[in-house]
């Protein structure tokens, strides 16, 4: 008995020893941005500045994807010849991206997703973690918001387009909330139309034509940033100040000026790109320690911005512009 539990021991200490080797060992890391600004930016310094306080030497290479599966799958292919020891990613599609993400968990390197992801069958099989904030309840705290400003409006039967993002399945649930809110408080609420938007250029010439076709249109649906920001620059190239409002994600300078001159957005959801990014580091760190989430998914929290006093802290608080 008493060898055995010399042998447990000595076992355990081993183990302690290992792991303390592994926590001090020099990390390198690959991150894949899908853009370079906005809420990308984000979680570029999240993720940098996450590196700096993790307390050991870690090397972060990085790129930006421009949201082409083909550069993320090369980067992806460049990173396992480095020798990464985890990859962060936001995969431009869940169908695209996968055989890349693949190859570097078969290469024994985890990844780790932040804000998109794969399938959920492929996620469990080939992610490490997934740092998100929920998109339904993303959609759902902005549908709340909409119906609240509707109500008080006596607008019981509005109409609103949705300029969306729908290329990524995060933005397919986003709406989901989004509507499931809306309708509950507002049943008579109508989507009269829907398309893709996700960039500020086609977003203002989308919702510039949606303005055009539907003249009595009460407010858009921006389902990410350059959506949001493109409709609400549409709205007023097109005179329809006071008449069209919107809705809308992710917080960048330039949208939260907009809420806080509170003229045409009126409520704006957000993730902070920074804290998701130093949150899908720390999973990163904790998976190449052996120590990865129980459930794949780690959550982030949501805020919503629904006045133009919201709007002035934000920048107040902000004050480099990076979200």
């Amino acid at each position: 008995m008493k060898f055995i539990a010399k042998a447990a021991l000595a076992t355990l200490a081993a183990l302690a020893a290992s792991t303390a080797f592994a926590q001090d060992k020099d990390l390198k890391v690959g991150a894949i941005y899908m853009d370079a600004q906005g809420f990308y930016a984000g979680v570029r310094k999240g993720i940098q500045d996450g590196a700096k306080d993790a307390g050991r030497k870690l090397e972060v290479i990085e790129t930006n994807a421009q949201g082409d599966v083909s550069k993320e799958s090369s980067f992806i292919d460049s990173l396992i010849s480095a020798g990464v020891q985890a990859i962060i990613v936001s995969p431009v599609s869940a169908d695209g991206s996968f055989r890349a993400i693949r190859r570097a968990h078969d290469a024994g390197i985890p990844v780790v997703c932040y804000n998109t992801c794969l399938s959920e069958n492929d996620m469990k099989d080939y992610v490490s973690a997934y740092a998100v904030g929920d998109p339904y309840q993303f959609g759902h705290k902005l549908g709340d918001a909409a119906a609240d400003y509707f109500l008080a409006e006596k607008k019981d039967a509005p109409t609103i387009a949705v300029l969306n993002c729908e290329f990524v399945e995060v933005c397919v649930t986003r709406r989901k909330g989004f509507e499931e809110a809306l309708f509950a408080k507002v049943p008579n609420a109508k989507i009269v139309d829907n398309q893709e938007g996700a960039t500020l250029d086609k977003a203002v010439s989308v919702a510039s034509t949606m303005l055009s076709s539907h003249p009595d249109l009460d407010a858009f649906f921006g389902e990410a940033g350059g959506a949001t920001l493109g409709a609400a620059r549409a709205v007023k190239s097109q005179g329809r100040v006071g008449k069209t409002v919107v809705f809308g994600g992710d917080m960048t300078t330039e949208i939260a000026q907009e809420l806080a001159d509170f003229s045409v957005i009126k409520a704006v959801v957000d993730i902070s790109g920074q804290g998701l990014g130093k949150l899908a580091l720390t999973q990163a760190i904790n998976s190449i320690d052996g120590k990865p989430p129980a459930d794949i998914k780690v959550a982030y929290e949501i805020d919503l911005y629904k006045s133009a006093e919201d709007g002035k802290s934000w920048l107040e608080a902000h004050a480099d512009g990076i979200p």
